[in-house]
């Protein structure tokens, strides 16, 4: 596919900035399964009607959480950001990983099939896939019928997908100044990539810029609450916390209205991760990023990673498995 004027890059005013990380890869060879659904129960949604599984976020309803989103005045909070964390780098090592990033990504990648399967069967229009990695899914969205433009700040991720797949666009570029025109895009989609930003509100209003009147777009953003079991056991084994801070369902739900979008859904789920061994889990912890967090931890000995393993075996151990949970929100957004 050729791309057409509306899809030229546009040359940034000014440096790309801070981070917008690709998904990264799960080295676990574990099975996977999903937990557990968080409900709003009760709630209606714009048309009256309750969402498929009873969860719902439309204007004046129920944040997954429990706090309130008013229509046309959305509830005063501090949306936190994450420690700054050198793009650079994040590019380098997800580069790196590009040809055995798809045989080692099962969680992300089942997190992205559901995403998928919340849009139309057929899509009309141009699609941006932000945080486009080996392009898989932009591919997925071209299949859907769209125009499909993947982004990515990961060269290497972006080599590997111009080689594999012919039909969609690839262009480098940070969710947080997307190299693209105003209402270019019928369709906005991301999967496991817009967690790892620093400012939640300039990721939201970018989308909003791109996004054409009436378009759509479909996030899947991992959330506080993800690695819980990591961080118990690290308290019991009484070493540093070493997580990022991810920001809330909430806060992401606040951004999206402060940038003008219209947040029609929310569905919240655990993707848990089984894992045979707790090195097995520390490497797909560092694969998915969440070992960056922008300031450095001191390395576990052998003696750290025996006490972290017996902590975790202690606190959430299942039939000898270590158990590894990803809490993602499923957003849905209309530009009215």
């Amino acid at each position: 596919m050729s791309s057409s004027s509306a899809l030229q890059p546009v040359i940034p005013a000014k440096p790309l900035c801070t981070l917008d990380s690709k998904m990264s890869h799960d080295t676990s060879s574990g099975t996977l399964a999903i937990k557990r659904a968080f409900q709003a129960k009760g709630f209606l949604s714009a048309d009256s009607s309750l969402l498929a599984d009873g969860s719902l976020l439309a204007d004046g309803s129920l944040l997954a959480d429990g706090s309130t989103l008013a229509d046309g005045s959305p509830a005063a909070q501090s949306v936190d950001t994450v420690p700054v964390i050198n793009e650079k780098d994040i590019a380098h090592r997800f580069s790196k990983a590009a040809k055995q990033y798809n045989s080692i990504a099962s969680i992300q990648r089942v997190i992205a099939e559901q995403a998928l399967i919340n849009l139309p069967n057929r899509l009309q229009g141009h699609a941006l896939d932000i945080g486009c990695g080996t392009g898989i899914h932009t591919q997925a969205l071209y299949r859907k019928g769209a125009a499909a433009t993947g982004v990515d700040i990961a060269e290497g991720m972006l080599a590997f997908a111009r080689k594999k797949y012919s039909d969609p666009i690839f262009i480098q570029g940070s969710a947080l100044d997307l190299p693209f025109t105003e209402n270019t895009f019928s369709t906005v989609f991301s999967s496991m990539a817009l967690q790892w930003v620093s400012d939640t509100g300039l990721a939201a209003k970018q989308i909003a810029r791109v996004l054409k009147k009436g378009g759509v777009a479909e996030l899947a953003i991992m959330v506080a609450g993800s690695f819980d079991e990591l961080k118990t056991a690290r308290k019991v084994a009484q070493l540093a916390q070493a997580d990022t801070v991810m920001p809330t369902a909430s806060q992401w739900g606040y951004s999206f209205k402060q940038s003008g979008l219209s947040l029609q859904r929310v569905i919240t789920k655990d993707y848990v991760d089984m894992h045979s061994d707790i090195m097995s889990l520390l490497r797909s912890v560092k694969g998915v990023g969440a070992g960056a967090t922008g300031r450095k931890q001191p390395p576990l000995n052998r003696s750290d990673i025996k006490k972290l393993a017996m902590a975790y075996f202690s606190a959430s151990g299942v039939e000898s498995k270590l158990p590894l949970t990803y809490r993602v929100s499923h957003f849905r957004l209309e530009k009215r």
